[in-house]
């Protein structure tokens, strides 16, 4: 991973969060089985070295996921950019061996945070998803970790927008499913105010 990719690993971490079913209450839990993890890494890019040596995720490394899962979900809440950091930290310390000089796929010296050769997919996932992390509490600041503005979500997210303007974890979920509450809300009060109005009138 580039030291310069924060942005990958911070998606990565909004989406790995927002996995749950505590987020997803209409869906279920969104990796449920081994089959779902290997999906998830796809749908994301990666190609993890574990996968490559030992083939499709196990049981176990679901499981390992799930706790993973938990990390980065307290990492979002914390209170403080100190907190955040040590725990990011704590994450990028599981398996990264790096830094190190490579060149990238044009041919040009970047550096590059490496893992360990036997670690786990939880531990290879934990290295990206603390470098994305870091690198927005060094680029951006920590109230770029934010709760989804939905008030019927319980979602998180790390906004890498350079305006900084995101409100939703899942904007085209959650924001579309807010607009519709709203249309709904105003429509009903449409359709009863003539209605008290008349009510209001009749003897």
């Amino acid at each position: 991973m580039l030291f310069s990719d924060y942005a990958w690993g911070a998606g990565v971490a909004t989406d790995l969060v927002n996995t749950s079913a505590a987020v997803r209450v209409s869906t279920g839990e969104a990796l449920p089985d081994p089959a779902a993890l290997a999906q998830f890494l796809d749908e994301h890019g990666l190609h993890l070295d574990a996968r490559f040596r030992d083939g499709r995720p196990t049981d176990d490394d679901l499981a390992q996921v799930h706790v993973l899962r938990r990390e980065t979900r307290a990492l979002l809440e914390a209170t403080s950019e100190d907190e955040a950091a040590d725990g990011a930290n704590g994450l990028v310390g599981r398996a990264a061996t790096g830094p190190a000089l490579l060149r990238d796929a044009e041919g040009r010296w970047q550096w590059h945070i490496t893992t360990a050769p036997h670690a786990s997919v939880a531990d290879e996932l934990a290295v990206l998803v603390g470098v994305g992390l870091l690198g927005v509490l060094h680029t951006l600041s920590h109230d770029r970790f934010r709760h989804c503005a939905s008030p019927v979500c319980d979602g998180m997210f790390v906004d890498t927008s350079k305006a900084g303007r995101r409100r939703y974890c899942m904007p085209g979920l959650c924001g579309n499913r807010l607009n519709v509450a709203n249309h709904r809300a105003r429509q009903q009060q449409s359709d009863e105010g003539p209605a008290a109005g008349r009510r209001t009138h009749n003897r």
